[in-house]
């Protein structure tokens, strides 16, 4: 991490220690990200983190880290929702949540979920059940949205003559497949909110990766287990990890070979963005050779960006609340067949895939990745 940082050492100025004479101004109060490095800290300027870091850097009125200044309009604005919408919104949001995690707890009911290195699920169920909690979650995660204010959905399902061919490249129509191999095994899309998540459910209804601690939550425990999450725990650099990725690649090749087991869901950026960039695919949803579905989500916003970088979660939820409308637009692609030379390369594949999403959606692609993120929060917090 120290050596990354080093890559900053022209915007950067090692602070004064107290007393210092030969630094008049260390006495000032320096408004700069801090990030501290043993015993020295480090100041950095704002504009050179922010095109170095582009991709996580938020643009609304709310400012990087969502706390201001705010404008006086925006406060009495602020002021209405919080008596209006805010205790609105956090009562509907909750009732939802909980019917549906009554009704995932009826359809589980003297069942005993499917266990395999400490993953457990639902997603086996079949039957009036499954189709009870797929239906159900589809419906309530529509409404939940709508009760967040994405009262519409724009989306638009491109066809594979309207798509852009990139080399290698091998898309829905091109080609006689069979049943089997025409069925996708992944859902592949890039990452800007926890609202991705929603939006998905209320699609397809798929599986996802979660961390390990969400089959723990109250509530949401149940739901992630009928959605057939696979947990991974991210801080672990053991063997586990494998396991995981293990896991998945068999969930993508079942979903690809049997139209009753859940799609997976993937986000291969492996975190959020601003929305405006796409960042390097990891190859864990193209490692099993199957086709993929490629989604492009956007969020476009005047006041407060959906997006979730650089500001808490709490805050995060809190304005969001605040905001009357939000909007999503959807950009679905045909799905991507892999050619011979993909199936043998899945970076060639994710690398493919990456660069038919970025021109579809016109996204810029950034060669940073979760390392990078880390040191741009790290600063910013000081």
């Amino acid at each position: 991490m120290e050596s990354e940082l080093k890559d900053l050492s022209a915007s950067k100025q090692i602070s004064a220690e107290p007393g210092d004479e030969s630094h008049p101004e260390s006495s000032r109060k320096d408004e700069r990200p801090l990030l501290k490095i043993g015993s020295e800290t480090v100041v950095y300027d704002l504009a050179e983190m922010e095109k170095k870091y582009a991709a996580y850097v938020r643009h609304d009125i709310y400012g990087t880290m969502g706390q201001g200044p705010f404008p006086l309009i925006e406060k009495l604005l602020l002021g209405f929702a919080i008596v209006t919408l805010v205790p609105l919104r956090f009562v509907l949001g909750l009732l939802i949540l909980f019917v549906y995690y009554l009704i995932c707890r009826l359809c589980t009911l003297f069942s005993v979920p499917f266990r395999e290195e400490e993953q457990e699920d639902y997603a086996h169920l079949t039957g009036i059940r499954r189709t009870v909690i797929v239906q159900c979650g589809r419906l309530l995660s529509r409404a939940m949205l709508f009760v967040l204010g994405f009262y519409w959905i724009k989306e638009t399902y491109r066809i594979p003559d309207q798509v852009g061919s990139n080399s290698g490249e091998k898309l829905a129509g091109e080609n006689e497949h069979t049943e089997v191999s025409d069925r996708p095994g992944a859902i592949i899309s890039n990452h800007i909110s926890y609202l991705d998540i929603l939006y998905h459910m209320s699609s397809s209804f798929p599986s996802f990766v979660a961390k390990r601690s969400v089959a723990r939550l109250p509530l949401v425990g149940l739901i992630s287990k009928c959605l057939g999450c696979v947990y991974v725990q991210r801080e672990s650099k053991t063997l586990d990890f494998k396991g995981v990725s293990g896991v998945v690649t068999e969930r993508v090749q079942a979903a690809h070979q049997n139209k009753l087991a859940p799609k997976m869901m993937l986000f291969p950026e492996g975190t959020t963005t601003n929305g405006d960039f796409l960042l390097p695919f990891k190859t864990g949803a193209f490692l099993c050779k199957a086709p993929v579905l490629p989604v492009i989500l956007q969020y476009p916003y005047e006041r407060f960006s959906p997006a979730w970088d650089t500001i808490s979660g709490i805050r995060h939820v809190f304005l969001l609340f605040c905001q009357f409308v939000n909007y999503i637009e959807v950009i679905h692609l045909p799905v991507y067949y892999p050619s011979p030379e993909e199936k043998e390369d899945p970076k060639l594949y994710a690398n493919n895939v990456r660069k038919l999403m970025a021109s579809e959606g016109n996204l810029i692609l950034s060669d940073i990745g979760l390392a990078e993120k880390r040191i741009y929060h790290s600063a910013l917090n000081g």
